[in-house]
């Protein structure tokens, strides 16, 4: 991308503009301050400056950039993507792309067009005389029209070609509707996905409509309740979550996510006051929704129907979210309710309220389910309990809570704990792979960015022996010790020969040598791709360098602000803007 479009982008953007968008600051002498949007914090710690035209939270994240970086974490998106949301804010036309590039771009602003125009026609239909039937029975369910225009919801009419033949005369052809997910192909031709429903847009993090949910608007006993859109180039249901266009601040802010099952459950909680609060687009929870929730925070509140004996699916999606790493909590709703009947009544959303601030964790619930399920005084309800908490406890990462939870189930059975472990490590490993292998591979410890780059430079070295003479005394100190002591004993022999190395170094070094030169003659490259990774690895050192020093003032900085030592603030300030400056140099 031509740096320019970006130069040109941060001239006519500021800064506390674009973050105000999204925060509300507070003027601070010439900066301005806020909580901190990507950790949960009492005091702001979020600090934006004008002048320098850059971001930095002094608290928990240590995070920090150009309001590039910001959209970037705050959206939970690429670059390219913050790029275009911003060039658009700025007014700054983006150069052109390749004309491959700009066909699929063309292919993909039509489909995102479609659903436009598909969302305002079915909004359009609520003044028709059936629509305001519709729009009577929304109301009656306790949606305001504050609501009901917020959630764009609309209507699809009767007739199995109306929205087709509306797009048809607005320029879109048949394929690019069926391609949209908007129509169907029958024996008896084309026909529209969706007629006589209640239509709930869904839209993508930025809140472009990407797909629809249909409710059956009156009776019909030989079709689905509801049925959603197929999938599009726009829309997979298992990588959407329903809401969290709107809700993904909030949930950052308030640092939990409450999720529940429908769409009107979402819009009521919401119109209560809930507004971290989204839908699994009806489906159970994936792998993909969990991932994107953990952008926002790794609390989940649920309301679903989760009996010990209820739905496969709801029940595997939330074990999948504890092995991903959630701390699950449940909301055990009044019997025969669910959170939109919780969301009209006042009675009901302070009951709510409660609900949510007690919600237990997901082994509570389900400890608690099981022992109302079976007699624990008999072996048979034992081994039953078993068989339903001991895969569920299998798949908390965390050894810690494991063993609290085989000390509670011990207690309740009473049996020993040695007993509990036993029958748990017979229960099959959750697996996040599936193995190609049945031997298992011992687990690596994970290396740091800094061991790699070490590591990396020196398979470097033997590949180019001359570059040793780069590492001058300006980069030597960016370095590890152990890696220090390795390039002083390869200076001894320039020529990294490694039959005359072996005289230098130690066994165990020169076996680390070893595996390093092999790799040298493994990842064969030219002399300038050589140079430049060698140049791009000591930048990244001196990177990885200034940014500890950096993260050790923000602690200082924290400090210094709480004790409202204003002198050594604006030295400490001074300091790391200075030092960041370095670091964008780097």
């Amino acid at each position: 991308m031509n740096s320019s479009a970006v130069e040109d982008i941060k001239n006519k953007l500021d800064i506390t503009e674009v973050v105000g968008s999204y925060l509300t600051l507070q003027k601070v002498g010439v900066n301005f301050r806020a909580n901190c949007p990507f950790h949960s914090e009492k005091s702001p710690s979020f600090f934006v400056s004008p002048t320098r035209q850059m971001w930095h939270c002094f608290g928990g994240c240590q995070t920090g950039g150009d309001i590039f970086k910001f959209i970037m974490d705050i959206e939970g998106i690429e670059f390219k993507e913050a790029l275009e949301i911003l060039a658009q804010r700025a007014g700054v036309e983006l150069p052109k792309w390749s004309p491959q590039d700009a066909k699929l771009v063309s292919e993909k602003k039509r489909l995102y067009d479609i659903q436009e125009l598909t969302t305002q026609f079915f909004e359009k239909q609520l003044e028709s005389t059936t629509g305001k039937k519709v729009k009577a029975y929304l109301r009656e369910r306790g949606l305001s029209e504050e609501s009901i225009t917020t959630w764009r919801i609309g209507y699809a009419p009767e007739g199995r070609r109306v929205l087709s033949d509306f797009l048809v005369k607005n320029g879109y052809t048949q394929n690019e509707i069926e391609k949209a997910g908007l129509s169907v192909r029958t024996e008896r031709g084309n026909s529209d996905r969706f007629w006589g429903r209640i239509m709930f847009p869904i839209a993508d993090l930025n809140s472009r409509v990407i797909g629809f949910g249909g409710r059956l608007f009156g009776e019909g006993d030989k079709v689905a309740k509801y049925i959603n859109t197929s999938s599009t180039p726009l829309y997979d249901k298992s990588k959407v979550v329903y809401g969290l266009d709107k809700a993904k601040v909030d949930i950052r802010k308030k640092d939990f996510c409450i999720l529940v099952e429908g769409y009107t459950d979402v819009i009521l909680m919401a119109q209560a006051g809930h507004t971290n609060i989204v839908a699994s687009s009806g489906t159970a929870l994936t792998s993909s929704q969990l991932r994107i929730l953990k952008r926002y925070t790794s609390e989940l509140i649920t309301a679903f129907d989760m009996d010990v004996a209820g739905d496969k699916a709801t029940k595997r999606g939330v074990e999948l979210a504890v092995q991903e790493g959630f701390d699950v909590k449940v909301i055990v709703m009044p019997h025969g309710k669910d959170p939109a009947d919780m969301s009209t009544k006042e009675s009901d959303k302070e009951e709510m309220n409660k609900l949510i601030k007690e919600a237990g964790s997901v082994m509570d619930f389900y400890l608690a389910s099981a022992l109302k399920s079976f007699d624990k005084t008999t072996s048979d309800g034992k081994r039953k309990i078993g068989n339903e908490i001991l895969p569920i406890l299998r798949k908390i990462p965390s050894k810690i809570e494991q063993a609290h939870w085989v000390k509670q189930l011990a207690e309740e059975l009473d049996v020993t704990e040695q007993i509990i472990v036993e029958e748990l490590n017979r229960v099959a490993k959750p697996s996040v792979l599936k193995q190609t292998d049945t031997k298992s591979a011992p687990e690596r410890p994970q290396k740091s960015r800094q061991e790699l780059l070490e590591e990396q430079v020196l398979v470097l070295l033997f590949q180019s022996p001359s570059m040793l003479g780069d590492i001058t005394a300006e980069y030597i100190e960016y370095f590890s010790d152990p890696f220090v002591e390795m390039i002083e004993n390869l200076r001894k022999i320039p020529s990294l020969e490694l039959a005359e190395l072996k005289d230098v170094v130690n066994a165990e070094a020169f076996e680390q040598l070893k595996l390093f030169s092999l790799r040298a003659e493994v990842e064969e490259r030219g002399d300038e791709e050589e140079e430049r990774e060698f140049a791009a690895c000591l930048r990244e050192m001196k990177f990885l360098h200034i940014k500890a020093k950096l993260d050790n003032l923000a602690k200082e900085i924290k400090k210094a602000e709480e004790a409202r030592d204003t002198l050594r603030l604006n030295t400490l300030m001074q300091e790391f803007y200075k030092m960041s400056q370095d670091l964008h140099t780097t």
